[in-house]
């Protein structure tokens, strides 16, 4: 398909193979940055889920290998992973809320009263506790008018998933220059794939549902700590994009030495998630490399059916596809998907109030 921009006209042909076929994108122009709008939706709900089985009949891409950064003014591969890491206390990433919360929650002695401990000393999160508990998701419009009502109400297990969400959301609800995100974008995203990766591991492994849930409000946090980097390398990603057509997952690979599913896994075993997190989140983009982390093809799978359900991230679904076999392992068809993609949509609209 033959592209051009609206603002500097300049052209681009991309390959039919490698467009998202079915969905609405948008993505920068490399040339000028002015957004390039694409719908390549489908006319009915049932061709869109015939695509999504189309897409993972594709080849998985090949593993990336390592190749010589693009500036060598500014750091790269193990020395900027290494700094990056050596300054996570100065990072103001996770919230301490979030990683006393998974503390508790792994803990088989723990109580409801210490997880309200967690949130009681901070006003903002208790406010934020509330209004979750308060929305259309919970069922509890109105009825919750403190976080131990809440509690009494829901439960021990969806407190805690309550004060995750809450925590998480600091971070992940924000404006993302680098990866030309709006405000909001990667954290609806993000909501979508918890809650798929919820609905698909009670399906088959109900032991992952909560590790799924948290796993996948957290997988693309490597982005929120990238995202000064990519934007200062801006000028070498859109050379890299618009001479290559690469995937900006791989562009990241090739410019920074590692992609944001990589530090975002390595951020995640410092803050002591669990390991089974770490490495689902570091392979949700190829799940077959992660030596059958069962997790791993449960977040990749909630990963392109929110992009499917228009709850994606634009750029980065682009020229994204599926792994091979990943809908076989978790037996799903595309009935239950189709379920899947309608019950994420109405989780993130009845979460965020939208309902």
């Amino acid at each position: 398909m033959r592209i051009t921009c609206p603002n500097c006209q300049k052209a681009y042909n991309l390959p039919d193979s490698k467009l998202p076929a079915g969905k609405k994108v948008t993505f920068p122009c490399p040339a000028c940055r002015a957004p390039i709008k694409l719908d390549l939706r489908p006319k009915t709900p049932g061709d869109k889920i015939s695509t999504l089985f189309q897409i993972r009949r594709k080849k998985p891409p090949a593993k990336l290998d390592p190749v010589t950064p693009y500036s060598k003014t500014q750091p790269s591969g193990m020395a900027l992973k290494y700094g990056l890491l050596r300054a996570i206390g100065e990072l103001p990433i996770m919230p301490q809320v979030a990683l006393k919360a998974q503390e508790v929650l792994a803990n088989p002695d723990s109580s409801m009263r210490e997880l309200v401990r967690i949130i009681e000393i901070d006003p903002a999160i208790t406010v934020k506790v509330l209004k979750l508990a308060n929305s259309a998701y919970y069922g509890l419009s109105g009825k919750v008018s403190s976080v131990q009502h809440a509690g009494t109400l829901l439960g021990y297990e969806v407190l805690g998933e309550i004060i995750t969400v809450a925590a998480i959301s600091e971070i992940m609800d924000k404006t993302l220059k680098g990866y030309g995100l709006d405000s909001g974008k990667l954290w609806y995203h993000s909501l979508a794939v918890a809650f798929g990766s919820k609905n698909i591991a009670r399906k088959k492994y109900i032991e992952l549902e909560t590790d799924g849930f948290t796993a996948g409000l957290l997988h693309d946090i490597g982005k929120v700590i990238l995202d000064q980097h990519v934007h200062d390398r801006k000028n070498s990603f859109e050379i890299l994009m618009r001479d290559s057509q690469e995937t900006f997952l791989s562009a990241e690979k090739k410019i920074l030495g590692f992609d944001h599913a990589d530090i975002a896994s390595e951020f995640c075993r410092k803050w002591n998630f669990p390991e089974v997190q770490t490495q689902a989140i570091k392979y949700h983009h190829y799940p077959s490399r992660s030596q059958d982390n069962e997790l791993a093809y449960i977040l990749h799978v909630a990963d392109v059916i929110a992009m499917g359900s228009d709850l994606g991230t634009e750029f980065d679904d682009m020229l994204y596809q599926m792994d091979n076999g990943a809908i076989d392992l978790l037996g799903l068809d595309e009935i239950k998907v189709s379920n899947i993609m309608a019950e994420v949509v109405q989780s993130v609209e009845r979460i965020t109030n939208k309902v």
